[in-house]
């Protein structure tokens, strides 16, 4: 789940709330405070709510939540100015445009950070890593409008941002940090989509890089925002941005918007921030969240999420509900059902007895776990929970290993991140330690987890060590107490893992079978990982040994 770092002072000053009535209340709204330092608070949100991902978001919500401004926040769209035509060539290319206009602005640093974070945060959430969505955000002084969303050939060049000189458009794609880290989204196109001034001035390069004459500094003003992808999504991402931007005092203005067709042209004012319409009975709320709760308990606990309720006048027992245009997590009646219990405070459920009787007791695996988990800490290691899903440049690539047929593949993998299951837990571990390259050694971590081979999930255990003086004995006597700890009797051949050093690799047998392998990592694969010292670690088969 996405963390965000949010500015302490500035969410005070925009929320009027003090900085810690907020970390102690923002979990009641589906948050964890992961890390307050003195001046900065990191939150992680869950996913389905990317209109938290600022602290405009975070201000917007905590003041409904606090009644300090309940109910729907409503914004007014000034009429367009602006126009922008989406040209034929493009639509095969990156069809789905959104756009809009926000004037009145005063940035400070912290300002245009969270800005700058809310859209990389909206590119990851929305977006796909860029490839559904990708947003602009353009500082309107040097360029004129009416504008054009269009195709260049690869060898078209302007400048692009953080550079002075011009660049092709396929030496932006081989040479610049953005174009090689996203030119992939675009490496099957003959042309690559642009948006353009009305005099020719580049705006932006979607879904890779803008131009470096709308760089946005603190003394923007006005801004232009565009928004491009393959999905309707866009056009939420647009309405996250420019109601965070309002939240600032932005005046939104709505941007015309030419989409050329063969049938003639069609036109859309964008953005559209009209409320969605809803209407939920009182008996499908206390049916799915099985309490009973008065029609005054259930719009109030929406109006602390930033809803609109009222009894409808067609029925007492229903209510009509408006839902906020920048909630991206409304999809179905349910997810407001959910609000009303957050807005309620789980906290405040009553509880009751079960009316089934059923006795438990623990799996054998549990068991298994608790056991090897126990055996682990008392070795100074802290457990890590990697996820499971990895790439085969991690899992394969980064450890020299080659690829094996036991793999279980992603059908539909949304990033090139996350394209196979693991069937090993040490790259899992080795990404950690890579993350926390900052922080103190030695670090000592192990997982006791879930990886899939030949489509079967298996139980593994795994741990890592990285400290100036790792090396093969300190891990030959980790294994020993572990596996001596667990009552396993083993022995020891060497190994082959092209994942260790040769020599300082050992495989792990028990009753003449292969269970795992431990040694020093070989300094290719500390390369791979960008670690700065000796590595060491092993990993085991749970089912093996227990």
């Amino acid at each position: 789940m996405p963390v965000i770092t949010v500015d302490s002072k500035d969410l005070e000053t925009l929320s009027g709330i003090d900085r810690q009535k907020i970390i102690d209340n923002v979990s009641m709204i589906g948050a964890e405070v992961e890390r307050v330092e003195e001046e900065t608070i990191d939150i992680e949100f869950f996913p389905n709510r990317p209109d938290l991902y600022s602290v405009e978001g975070v201000s917007r919500a905590m003041k409904a939540f606090f009644g300090i401004a309940p109910g729907l926040k409503k914004y007014t769209v000034e009429p367009a100015q602006v126009e922008i035509t989406i040209k034929k060539e493009v639509k095969d290319v990156r069809p789905v445009l959104g756009c809009a206009v926000v004037r009145g602005l005063n940035f400070t640093s912290a300002s245009i950070k969270s800005l700058m974070d809310l859209q990389e945060d909206l590119h990851w959430a929305l977006g796909r890593g860029r490839k559904k969505v990708s947003i602009g955000v353009h500082d309107m002084t040097g360029i004129q409008a009416p504008f054009t969303y269009t195709t260049e050939s690869p060898d078209f060049a302007f400048v692009p941002l953080d550079h002075t000189e011009k660049m092709t458009m396929t030496e932006i794609l081989e040479k610049h940090s953005k174009g090689v880290k996203f030119a992939h989204l675009v490496k099957d196109m003959k042309k690559y989509p642009i948006i353009k001034d009305a005099n020719g001035n580049v705006l932006s390069f979607p879904p890779i890089i803008n131009g470096t004459l709308t760089t946005v500094t603190e003394s923007t003003k006005e801004l232009f925002i565009d928004v491009t992808g393959t999905s309707k999504e866009v056009y939420t991402a647009l309405n996250i941005v420019v109601a965070a931007l309002a939240e600032r005092g932005g005046i939104i203005e709505a941007v015309r918007i030419i989409d050329e067709s063969e049938n003639g042209n069609a036109e859309t004012i964008l953005p559209n921030l009209e409320p969605s319409k809803h209407s939920i009975t009182q008996e499908e709320i206390e049916t799915h969240l099985g309490f009973k709760l008065t029609p005054e308990e259930i719009t109030t606990a929406l109006a602390k999420m930033g809803f609109d309720a009222a009894v409808s006048s067609d029925s007492p027992t229903a209510f009509d509900i408006t839902a906020p245009a920048y909630r991206a997590d409304i999809l179905h009646e349910y997810d407001i059902i959910e609000d009303v219990a957050i807005g309620y405070g789980y906290a405040n459920i009553p509880a009751a007895l079960p009316e089934n009787y059923t006795a438990g007791k623990s799996h054998p695996l549990s068991i298994a776990r608790l056991a090897a988990s126990e055996a682990m800490v008392s070795l100074g290691y802290s457990q890590v929970m990697p996820f499971t899903l990895t790439s085969e440049k991690i899992h394969f690539e980064n450890m020299r290993r080659p690829v094996t047929e036991d793999v279980t593949y992603i059908l539909h993998p949304i990033s090139e991140d996350q394209t196979m299951i693991r069937t090993t837990i040490l790259p899992g571990l080795l990404e950690i330690l890579a993350l926390n390259r900052h922080r103190e050694l030695p670090q000592k971590i192990y997982e006791v987890g879930e990886v899939a081979v030949n489509g079967k999930n298996k139980q593994k255990i795994a741990a890592v060590s990285i400290h100036h003086a790792a090396n093969f004995t300190e891990m030959s006597e980790v294994v020993d107490a572990f596996l001596r700890e667990v009552s396993t009797e083993y022995e020891l051949k060497e190994s082959d893992d092209p994942a260790f050093l040769s020599g300082r690799a050992a495989d792990i047998y028990v009753g003449g079978q292969k269970i795992g392998v431990f040694g020093e990592f070989h300094p290719g694969v500390l390369t791979a990982f960008e670690l700065g010292y000796a590595v060491i670690g092993f990993e085991a088969d749970m089912s093996k040994i227990f």
